[in-house]
């Protein structure tokens, strides 16, 4: 079993990839990776990456110590790192004030969630002038009315004194084109925004190769 990312096929190695194709080009798990450097007994460098990789988006991208120390192969010094690489990214990249134009605009907020095996749905909070408040995920697994529900979807937006919300999921399968349930959920969330006062401006699915915009397709 691999441990470090020199036990990796060079090909494979999020270092030698990086150089060749910039930072840009690696994914989620592939960053963690290089901030590992190498795993432990019993647990690659990349499986603990994926893990770490989970527990961010499980807490909103604020994971504490003893919550990345809860992940087996993280101890005290790798989970200082991964937190001081997160407090670092927050304090100088930052989506607030982003303004959203086109659809396209969103895409750079979400885009690091298209490679992943889960479908995860993200609502973005926008104040009058149509600039980002905050991006979340809302749920992880597949988007259907139960857990993608109009209470969940619309809590933090109501909190933020949002005036619209810009939805977006992945879809894993490769496949762009909605299914009756992102139908569903997308005719749904716009009616209850309707009530509450806060326009959904669009519903974006994406995945690693391109997009698909309920406002370009006539659905809003």
């Amino acid at each position: 079993m691999a441990k470090s990312l020199t036990d990796l096929p060079e090909h494979d190695r999020p270092r030698e990839k990086m150089l060749r194709k910039g930072a840009g080009a690696l994914s989620d798990k592939e960053l963690v990776a290089i901030l590992l450097g190498f795993g432990t007994k019993g647990h690659d460098v990349m499986s603990v990456a994926k893990q770490i990789v989970r527990l961010v988006d499980d807490h909103h991208g604020r994971p504490d110590l003893t919550d990345l120390q809860s992940v087996e192969g993280v101890g005290p010094a790798k989970a200082a790192l991964i937190a001081a690489a997160l407090e670092f990214a927050r304090r100088r990249i930052r989506p607030e004030g982003v303004k959203i134009k086109t659809p396209l605009d969103v895409l750079p907020l979400v885009r690091h969630y298209a490679d992943r095996l889960q479908e995860y749905f993200l609502c973005i909070s926008l104040n009058g002038a149509n600039e980002v408040i905050t991006c979340r995920v809302v749920s992880v697994g597949l988007v259907n009315t139960t857990q993608v529900h109009p209470r969940e979807v619309f809590a933090d937006p109501i909190t933020d004194r949002a005036s619209s919300v810009a939805l977006a999921h992945n879809h894993p399968s490769g496949d762009l084109a909605p299914s009756k349930e992102d139908i569903g959920v997308t005719r749904q969330l716009r009616k209850a925004g309707e009530i509450l006062g806060i326009s959904v401006l669009d519903h974006i699915i994406f995945n690693t190769k391109g997009h698909y915009s309920f406002l370009e397709n006539g659905y809003l």
